[in-house]
């Protein structure tokens, strides 16, 4: 077995604990609050994220940090609890993975879906609900969109939506005829 899927199936179930205990607390919301905080501490503080993964400290010492953080980011109890239980077993390693998991608890249980959209320049407010309509009427469940922009792709989007995967960049078309001219000359 592999350290991924060990680590995934840590993540999952500290997620599916979590996830139940907001659940009954009608904390669902507040929970998905706490993930962008959590994700953008990670994003944002080389120190957390090294903090993580750190061997250095002590249970009680990284409990205590992750218990002061948690309660300065303001997040709910069931996660502050979490990530205490995670410090002290020495599992925060496992926190990016967590977050993932505890996205997809959430979103399976609103009915959503998320879809990744790659552009090739920012896209406004409206032609992301506009796409959001489109794919729910291909998918059948809310899309919610994750958009990242890579210019690269001269014009289009590269859309992911589960296993489903539509690239209308003009990269891609180009690659495309590219490999087409090649086959025939």
């Amino acid at each position: 077995m592999s350290d991924t899927s060990i680590s995934t199936g840590i993540a999952q179930r500290y997620a599916t604990a979590v996830f139940e205990l907001a659940r009954e607390e009608k904390l669902l919301d507040a929970l998905e609050k706490d993930l962008d905080t959590l994700e953008t501490a990670l994003a944002e503080s080389a120190e957390f994220a090294a903090m993580i993964r750190s061997p250095i400290y002590s249970r009680e010492e990284m409990a205590a940090a992750v218990t002061a953080l948690a309660k300065k980011m303001s997040l709910s109890a069931p996660m502050t609890g979490a990530l205490g239980v995670m410090a002290e077993k020495r599992r925060l390693f496992v926190l990016p993975r967590f977050i993932e998991a505890l996205r997809a608890e959430i979103a399976e249980a609103k009915g959503e879906v998320t879809a990744e959209v790659v552009a090739a320049k920012a896209m406004t407010k409206a032609q992301q609900d506009k796409l959001a309509k489109a794919l729910k009427a291909s998918v059948g469940k809310n899309v919610k969109i994750n958009l990242a922009v890579d210019e690269s792709l001269i014009g289009g989007l590269v859309v992911k939506v589960g296993s489903r995967m539509i690239d209308s960049s003009i990269r891609a078309r180009l690659n495309a005829l590219q490999n087409s001219m090649k086959e025939v000359g």
